[in-house]
């Protein structure tokens, strides 16, 4: 647990410096492809640690049992989640991407209509549901660092890309809403509006159903009855 716990604040914490404070100085000095490299080696090997303890912790008693019902609506989630990390990958001005100028002037779509940060979302949903699931002390410290990692993480997204897209962020951010369905809930938007397209429906539900497929001998999703 001790190393588990290690691990978490090291991959969280790793982010954190090197996707901000640690950024520009380091692109500075190295280059930034030489940067992105580091970058990348030290997310893989902290998650790699993570993940290795993870798996040498004891998983320990659970604090309440997970019901058939519970499974349900917890695969109903996932689904949701799988549907906004599809759709976070195509048009999505908060990832580094050379348009995402041209992206924060068009009208909110797809799954910005729901959040304008539907991968980070989709990490908190990931967590939440396999906490909900499996609610012993390992997988808590693992999963709840994910959240907040992605939640933190969203919040300092929001702040960078003010200071990268000037005034066509803040455009952006007065027309999508940071909590999901936040702008439908304070009537700025209709729900109808809040509707993935039907590709980023298909691509989530394939996502979703392999993942749940391959998520080993527990049964997940649909599969869990099947």
């Amino acid at each position: 647990m001790t190393s588990l716990i290690a691990a978490c604040v090291v991959f969280v914490g790793s982010h954190f410096l090197l996707s901000h404070p640690l950024r520009a100085p380091l692109i500075a000095r190295m280059g930034k492809g030489m940067f992105l490299a580091f970058y990348s080696l030290v997310a893989l090997m902290s998650f790699l640690w993570m993940i290795y303890a993870f798996r040498a912790t004891p998983g320990g008693t659970a604090y309440w049992a997970s019901s058939d019902a519970l499974w349900a609506i917890a695969s109903a989630a996932m689904l949701f989640a799988s549907i906004l990390f599809a759709g976070s990958l195509s048009g999505n001005p908060a990832l580094p991407d050379p348009r995402a100028r041209m992206y924060v002037t068009k009208p909110a779509e797809g799954v910005f209509t729901i959040t304008r940060h539907p991968m980070m979302w989709s990490f908190i949903l990931w967590s939440t549901v396999h906490i909900v699931l499996m609610p012993t002390n390992a997988n808590i410290v693992l999963a709840g660092s994910i959240i907040f990692l992605a939640f933190f993480g969203a919040l300092a997204q929001d702040r960078k890309k003010v200071r990268q897209l000037g005034t066509g962020w803040q455009g952006w951010r007065g027309r999508t809403a940071f909590v999901p369905f936040g702008m439908q809930l304070a009537g700025k938007a209709g729900w109808r509006d809040a509707i993935p397209s039907m590709g980023e429906f298909t691509a989530g539900t394939i996502i979703w159903l392999g993942a749940t497929w391959a998520h080993g001998g527990m049964g997940a999703g649909i599969w869990r009855w099947i």
